[in-house]
């Protein structure tokens, strides 16, 4: 037993074994968990979406009560303007989105063949002769019926995916709003609530690192909302200039891929530059000319602006994050990495903090005695 205790290799040794047999019995018992993974993932997309919207409106609500406006009648306030939002883009804005969206798939067989001659009159320079890309080309098999056939025996393979998705977006419709009320209703007793469960000396410090936390939080969902609603918008009034047909839907695809930082706007910039190339390379140009301006814009006037330097994360760890959350969670990894990083950084942070405070207070305590 001495030996076992003193012999660092035997005691990792022991411990790595017990963590290795631990979570191979995990994985043989994983029917056990299932049920708890499936009431969470059910109702993760629910509370995601309603603690969207709760940070998103609870500054307008906040508002509202610094008016001397009581929260409830504020809480039923902004849910009516919201609602009567949804209700006027669904009016207007809605069937345009949807009639564009009707004639670019309806279009995409024109597409794929202007793109095709495009290629080939590409292919066919006489720089690119020793090249030899048109044999690589047709090893590709990039004709429209093999693209088409791939498109739709996709689509069919994915008919139970699609009648799941629909079932999720139900639940969500139903559900959000019903977490979204009792969250406006009941918010601001989450911090005291769960400051309980921690001793009474730490409770105050538990809240105030919650209020910090909500705060980094709520200045991102806000701030790249607002932001995102700009880009789109001026994106959309680009394409107008510019005679880029689809010019709503390409802009409203722009300001939602402009979420994800950094790869977001070049995400949002692929199907306006394959649009514009079966129109002439010139318009292709201009379309990435036109995205430019507007992050330029961004960069410089409306980020700094409207988020600020609120996450003070650098630009190399975004990219890190990006990368590694893209891989773990696919894309709601790229769009959740970095808040939910700048959270982590804020407990770090916090704790870093509190730590040197009380160091402080301790070698002041021994100055003194």
């Amino acid at each position: 037993m001495d030996y076992f205790r003193k012999s660092k290799l035997m005691f990792w040794s022991t411990w790595l074994l017990v963590i290795a047999t631990l979570i191979y019995m995990s994985m043989k018992i994983n029917f056990v968990f299932q049920p708890l993974i499936t009431f969470v993932t059910t109702l993760f997309t629910p509370i995601l979406v309603a603690g969207f919207l709760y940070y998103l409106l609870n500054p307008l609500i906040n508002l509202l009560e610094k008016l001397k406006i009581q929260r409830k009648y504020g809480i039923l306030i902004i849910l009516l303007l919201f609602l009567g939002l949804l209700v006027f883009l669904g009016v207007l804005v809605v069937p345009t989105l949807v009639d564009q969206v009707g004639q670019l798939v309806k279009n995409i067989p024109s597409f794929m063949e202007s793109l095709e001659s495009f290629s080939k009159s590409i292919i066919q320079q006489p720089w690119l002769a020793d090249f030899d890309l048109e044999n690589s080309v047709n090893k590709m098999d990039l004709s429209i019926s093999n693209i088409a056939n791939t498109v739709f025996s996709g689509i069919t393979n994915s008919v139970g995916s699609i009648f799941g998705a629909v079932a999720n977006a139900t639940i969500v419709v139903f559900t959000a709003p019903i977490i979204l009320f009792y969250m406006f209703k009941d918010g601001q007793h989450f911090r005291p609530a769960v400051a309980k469960f921690f001793p009474k000396e730490y409770r105050g410090q538990m809240i105030e690192l919650f209020g910090q936390m909500n705060n980094t939080i709520a200045s991102y969902i806000s701030g790249q909302a607002l932001v995102c609603l700009l880009v789109g918008m001026f994106t959309f009034i680009g394409y107008l200039i510019i005679s880029m047909p689809y010019a709503l839907l390409l802009g409203f695809i722009a300001g939602v891929t402009n979420i994800i930082p950094y790869v977001g706007p070049y995400i949002g910039l692929a199907p306006a530059v394959i649009i514009g190339l079966t129109i002439s390379p010139t318009k292709a140009l201009l379309v990435v000319l036109v995205v430019l301006v507007v992050q330029q814009i961004d960069g410089n006037f409306i980020s700094p602006n409207v988020i600020g330097k609120t996450l003070a994360i650098h630009p190399l760890t975004i990219i890190v994050i990006l990368l590694v959350a893209g891989k773990l969670a696919g894309l709601l990894g790229m769009i959740l990495g970095v808040p939910f990083y700048a959270v982590v950084k804020t407990i770090v942070m916090y704790l870093k903090d509190m730590y040197n405070i009380k160091k402080k207070h301790q070698s002041v305590q021994l100055e003194k005695k």
